[in-house]
């Protein structure tokens, strides 16, 4: 909770005027994040899954990651303005909030990261094999709608696992099962591990794959089912948005596992910077949503052709059209 109250400094202290401070700049921050962000992060991701689920024939492997990530990019939209209207990061609150919708919104925020983190590390390993062995047909666009499947339901199974603890860190110590579990360091190690380590080293693996082929040359170079090079553009500036953008979040949770972890040092109260940097970090978490659907709509050449047939045939709903032969292609994955 971001509220210069929790501290029992008086009105002249150092550390109450920097808990002002920053609790000023947060609020601004959040503001301006509501203001211009949040509308045009809604915007865009509803435009890529609309777009694109709308142009199924013509939809790549990377499209239908990028479509996951765009979903998951809607539910921190929602959870966006709860949070940021909350007393966590203004100073004048719109409203307060119970346990539970606290563990709500920690729910859909942690989905949300994790269906984030695996589809761009699931997209870096098809690009790979797709580079690598483009006539078999592993990373097909088929394939990889299951695979998208599988990475929601991984992620609300690993956030409700580390969810536990967060529930019974906010119960009755009365449960005799919750008292023995009341440990919400637990919980951030949990994420840190499943949510950014795994990722992180899926990631480096594959960029350093995909660079040892691209050196080599090869007939296979020559390939028409391999992916246009502009998808690895791509692929690079996602990867390099998302942990750019999440690392903070996570490296705070590191900070929080091991400084509440068994045989730590006895630290003192922590200070409003602390919980500025954490707030900060969410917020440029929840940034995320807003980069990656631009970065794929000026980077990825598809789009705009795809967005122009969509507009083409809500016209033609009106008024009779020729059928447009263009939006029938059948694109090889």
């Amino acid at each position: 909770m971001w509220s210069c109250m929790l501290s029992n400094e008086t009105d002249d202290s150092v550390e109450h005027q920097l808990c002002q401070d920053f609790g000023l700049i947060l609020s601004v921050l959040s503001l301006v994040y509501l203001v211009v962000c949040f509308p045009v992060g809604l915007c865009y991701n509803a435009l890529l899954v609309v777009v694109n689920l709308s142009n199924k024939v013509s939809m790549t492997m990377p499209d239908v990651y990028f479509v996951n990530i765009a979903i998951a990019g809607l539910v921190l939209n929602v959870v966006a303005p709860v949070e940021l209207l909350g007393p966590g990061y203004t100073r004048w609150p719109v409203w307060d909030y119970n346990n539970e919708v606290y563990i709500t919104l920690l729910i859909l925020f942690n989905v949300s990261s994790l269906v984030i983190m695996y589809s761009t590390t699931l997209l870096s390993l098809d690009c790979y094999i797709e580079r690598a062995l483009p006539r078999t047909y592993m990373s097909s666009v088929y394939n990889t709608k299951h695979v998208c499947g599988f990475i929601w339901g991984g992620a609300v199974l690993t956030s409700f696992s580390s969810l536990l603890f967060y529930v019974c860190n906010h119960v009755s110590a009365k449960i005799v099962e919750c008292s023995k579990m009341q440990n919400k360091e637990a919980a951030d190690a949990i994420m840190m591990l499943i949510g950014y380590v795994v990722p992180a080293v899926a990631v480096l693996y594959a960029l350093t794959l995909i660079l040892r082929i691209r050196k080599e040359a090869t007939p296979l170079d020559q390939d028409s089912g391999r992916l246009d090079p502009s998808v690895h553009r791509l692929l690079l500036a996602s990867v390099c948005v998302q942990f750019v953008l999440w690392t903070p979040y996570y490296m705070t949770l590191l900070v929080h596992t091991l400084s509440g972890a068994p045989g730590s040092y006895p630290s003192r109260p922590r200070g409003p910077t602390y919980y500025f940097l954490r707030s900060l970090s969410e917020l440029l978490a929840f940034s995320s949503s807003f980069v990656t659907p631009l970065i794929y709509r000026q980077m990825n050449k598809n789009f705009s052709p795809r967005l122009q047939r969509l507009l083409r045939r809500l016209r033609c709903r009106k008024q009779g059209c020729a059928r447009d032969p263009s939006g029938v292609q059948q694109v090889v994955t």
